[in-house]
């Protein structure tokens, strides 16, 4: 793959905006701001440089799970992802935004502590799904071939 893959360190800058798609794909998108520090050996003292915001979309599952979590605005967070800079107009003028399509993102615990959850997934077939799955798979068996479906030889 030859796509911009980077990661950031920053701070959610405005909460999180998620919704549904009409197709039904979970979306969320969020401002994260990043402002570099450097070192002035003249004063002796750390200088906040100017800072960057990214908007940063998570799809699906990721979006589920960071809507789910808690990330007001503030908090210290890491995301990787697929960088994308997206050119547009308004009031006449050309403009760029910076994007990052996340494929993780996740509390800086570099500067805090987390409580983590893992996702709770469909769990094991109970016998009785397995017995419905096989219940099913007779019906298809029992059924007579049609015109499309070659007979068993």
């Amino acid at each position: 793959m030859n796509e911009a893959h980077i990661t950031i360190t920053g701070w959610v800058a405005a909460e999180p905006r998620y919704t549904v798609t009409p197709n039904g794909t979970p979306f969320l998108s969020l401002r994260v701001g990043c402002t570099p520090r450097r070192y002035d050996r003249q004063t002796g003292q750390w200088q906040d440089v100017e800072t960057l915001f990214l908007t940063v979309n998570c799809w699906r599952g990721l979006a589920d799970n960071v809507n789910a979590s808690e990330f007001p605005r503030g908090t210290p967070v890491l995301v990787t992802g697929r960088l994308r800079i997206r050119q547009y107009e308004r009031d006449g003028q050309w403009r760029f935004s910076a994007e990052v399509e996340a494929s993780t993102l996740g509390p800086d615990l570099q500067r805090g502590t987390a409580d983590f959850r893992p996702v709770q997934r469909g769990g094991p077939l109970s016998e009785e799904d397995r017995q419905l799955a096989r219940d099913a798979a007779d019906e298809w068996a029992l059924a007579a071939p049609t015109e499309e479906e070659p007979k068993a030889a």
